[in-house]
Order: C-alpha cells, then structure tokens, then sequence
C-alpha cells in the first residue's frame, strides 16, 4: 500500500513554470514505478509522464515532450514534474498515481493521489 499526496499547484501566466511534487508514504517507494496524468474539465484522464523504479527510464506525452520533465528522488519518496513553457491548454488537475508494474502505470494504475490544480491563464 502506498498513498500519495500532491502539491505545488497553482495558477500562472502563459509561459510560466511550475513545479508538482508527489509525496509518498512507505518504505518501497522505489519499487514502484510512478506517473503524472492530468484531467482537463469535460475531458479524460490522460496520461502526462512516468518514469521507472530506478529514473532511468522515463517516458511523455507528445503535448509535453521538451516543455515538461518528470523526476524522481528516492531517498526523499518524492516524484517531480517540472513544467516550463505552460500554455492554457495545460490547465488541468494533475494526479500523481503508481503501480508495480510498468505496463499498469501505463494503463490502469493500482494507486493515485487527490490531484492538484494547475491554472494557466492567458
């Protein structure tokens, strides 16, 4: 079991940057493999970066690739998303979500935080 809490939300211009952090409680936290996914309002859940156990493997959505980094520190039980260049498409609730398994972070993961708002205006 592994919970997670989110933080680092918040509103900012075009342009801007942001920087989410994902705390998570337990001590396996570099067994499991993490993510960012994001929901726009009226819109799905979509997946935005995950990246593996150990931060060597990491992997994005084409509407982030270059603008976004996601990031990992194990000793701290942290996962990050640094977000550059925001446009007013990014605006979104951002979850922070885990799973054992690489192909289940990518699908359905086992474990999510509560989210946190991102606003970007124009």
């Amino acid at each position: 079991q592994v919970q997670l809490v989110e933080s680092g939300g918040g509103l900012v211009q075009v342009g801007g940057s942001l920087r989410l952090s994902c705390a998570a409680s337990g001590r396996t936290f570099s067994s499991y493999n993490m993510g960012w996914f994001r929901q726009a309002p009226g819109k799905e859940r979509a997946f935005v970066a995950l990246i593996s156990r150990s931060g060597g493997s990491t992997s994005y959505a084409d509407s982030v690739k270059g603008r976004f980094t996601i990031s990992r520190d194990n000793a701290k039980n942290t996962v990050y998303l640094q977000m550059n260049s925001l446009k007013p498409e990014d605006t979104a609730v951002y979850y922070c979500a885990a799973d054992w398994a690489w192909s289940g972070l990518q699908s359905r993961p086992d474990y999510w935080g509560q989210g946190t708002q991102v606003t970007v205006s124009s």
